[in-house]
């Protein structure tokens, strides 16, 4: 029986078939007063606590459901390698680690990255040697200095309102790959609807050498490219005769193995083109109407970290089953394989950082920011299903508009492809929003839709509703739970229903408005599940639906005026 958790491999878009997972059980020590280095915690041999990677110690699949504030935690894992094993390169990988991590093998500095979200891979054949290794990782994270992205992590000792349980250190897999001396960093894929495809490639130690694409559907060769290695970098351009598109309802990928040498990495990728114009959104050039739902990736047991992979993709077919085609993934950046059952099931998503913690009225804010979304864009750019880039959501009155500017700048120039939305909800910057959004969470269904249609000024959002508005990014939001009437330690918006039969009018009136408006082409209901103390999902904390949800698919899979 295997004990490892979350045994999978973590990014099905560059997999190579014998990585080794290096999840579960490893040495582990919180470090309240950030002394370990100077206690020599580099080099010692053991420390004083178990953990399961990759659960975050907050969670309780970790086993050790500590959530107060950690200000630096420890892990070490010993791995035996063979001398067959050191005659290539051996790669590290840490699928994300909150916040400033550094690694050590055998006591050596490898590597330090800032960030919460994005993985960490390094080079560490030369620092090991046959037989047993020691890898040490530590982790710095502290929200509260407003320096860093913390998405919905709670500032206080405790959740409250719409904050919930931090994650600090490991939170997705671990694994080592054994790589031949030449072989392939990353991929990049461009494609048209004509089947013209652009494969860029970075390589390591491959300068002159053939690298190339094998491409399939269904099985199938369909197309095959390869080209020379100038430097570090492969570029081949691919004709692929009578292409399938990917969409919601046809979800098409093509499969692709890429080979340097004897490297071979397994691979995918879709065809579709996402546009907007005039109140109109279009996939593959024809009018869809985005029905979102807005999903902020928590459970119960693991914070974070799904507890299996067959969890991830239960939060996309429960959110189907309710009549969504997709969803704003809500400050966090969510694991690769989530976002690859988003590519197979045909869910369109946006991909938003979690930039709530982050003061970005200043210079801090820039270098907390800039270089994780950099590296968040390279990670996610191969998905048909992310449809759009959020970097912020509901920003502060003073922020620097410069930021904002120039990250629309650095995303316009990596990808003009997909569609934009600066700040979600508030304080938008002129000149850099594909769609203009809002948020409104008015529960009266009369109000709502006279808000919407006459593009007033909400008073108590401070937000400009004005004649562009095309996507309403968060509404709804009402409490309900099992014990409505006690809201003394849970919350939702507005007046609580008094029934499940209140509810799903209130829904039927909210949804059928923005379906039936000629000028919203989008909408994301807030929110799939209750997340702790906020009591306003589709579905309970736990995922048991609250609704019957072919009622609820019956009023959000309605047809839109907007769409062809």
């Amino acid at each position: 029986m295997n004990t490892i958790p979350r045994n999978e491999h973590p990014n099905p878009q560059f997999e190579r078939k014998s990585f080794v997972n290096l999840n579960g059980e490893w040495d582990f020590e919180i470090d309240g007063g950030n002394s370990g280095e100077e206690r020599g915690l580099i080099e010692k041999e053991t420390l004083s606590d178990k953990i399961i990677v990759p659960f975050c110690p907050e969670s309780e699949l970790s086993g050790i459901a500590n959530t107060d504030f950690l200000n630096r935690v420890w892990y070490k894992k010993r791995i035996t390698v063979t001398e067959d094993e050191l005659s290539g390169e051996v790669i590290l990988t840490v699928g994300a680690c909150d916040y400033k991590t550094k690694i050590w093998v055998n006591g050596v500095f490898c590597t330090e990255h800032i960030g919460g979200f994005t993985p960490i891979t390094v080079a560490i054949g030369a620092k090991l040697k046959a037989g047993e290794n020691v890898i040490t990782i530590s982790a710095e994270d502290d929200i509260r200095p407003g320096k860093q992205p913390g998405g919905k992590q709670s500032p206080r000792f405790g959740s409250f309102g719409c904050f919930y349980t931090r994650t600090t250190g490991i939170w997705q897999t671990v694994m080592l790959e054994f790589v031949p001396k030449a072989y392939i960093t990353s991929v990049k894929y461009d494609s048209l609807p004509t089947g013209d495809v652009t494969i860029t490639a970075e390589t390591e130690g491959a300068h002159g050498m053939t690298f190339s694409a094998d491409i399939l559907f269904d099985g199938k060769a369909v197309a095959k490219g390869e080209c020379t290695v100038c430097g570090k970098v492969a570029k081949m351009a691919v004709k692929i005769e009578n292409p399938k598109l990917w969409d919601t309802e046809n979800p098409n990928l093509y499969d692709v193995v890429l080979t340097l040498g004897d490297d071979k990495v397994y691979s995918y990728f879709g065809i579709r083109t996402i546009a907007y114009n005039d109140h109109r959104m279009y996939l593959n050039g024809k009018s869809i109407f985005g029905r979102f739902i807005l999903d902020q990736g928590y459970y119960p047991d693991g914070v974070y970290t799904a507890p299996t992979d067959e969890a991830l993709k239960n939060d996309i077919t429960m959110s189907q089953a309710c009549g969504y085609n997709g969803a704003r993934l809500h400050q966090k950046i969510f694991e690769p394989r989530f976002l690859y059952h988003c590519d197979k099931l045909g869910y369109m998503v946006w991909d938003e950082h979690a930039n709530w913690g982050l003061d970005i009225s200043g210079a801090d804010g820039w270098r907390g920011f800039i270089g994780e979304w950099c590296e968040i864009m390279k990670r996610d750019y191969n998905h048909p299903s992310i449809i759009g880039w959020c970097p912020f959501n509901e920003t502060q009155r003073n922020q620097d508009n410069e930021l904002i500017k120039t990250v629309y700048k650095l995303t316009k120039l990596n990808d003009p492809s997909r569609l934009f939305i600066d700040c979600s909800g508030w304080f938008h910057v002129d000149g850099t929003c594909d769609m203009v959004d809002c948020h409104l969470y008015e529960q009266d269904v009369e109000k709502f839709t006279r808000l919407i249609r006459l593009r007033d000024e909400p008073d108590f959002v401070g937000h400009m509703m004005t004649e562009d508005l095309c996507f309403v990014s968060e509404f709804g939001g009402a409490h309900w739970d099992e014990n409505n009437e006690n809201r003394a330690e849970s919350w939702g918006y507005g007046n609580a229903p008094k029934t499940v039969d209140d509810f799903i009018d209130r829904y039927d009136g909210l949804v059928t408005s923005l379906l039936e408006n000629d000028q919203i082409c989008a909408f994301c209901y807030t929110q799939l599940t209750d997340v702790h103390q906020e009591k306003n999902g589709l579905f309970y904390f736990d995922r048991r639906p609250k609704f019957d949800c072919q009622k609820l698919k019956a009023i959000t899979a309605k047809k839109s005026v907007c769409e062809d």
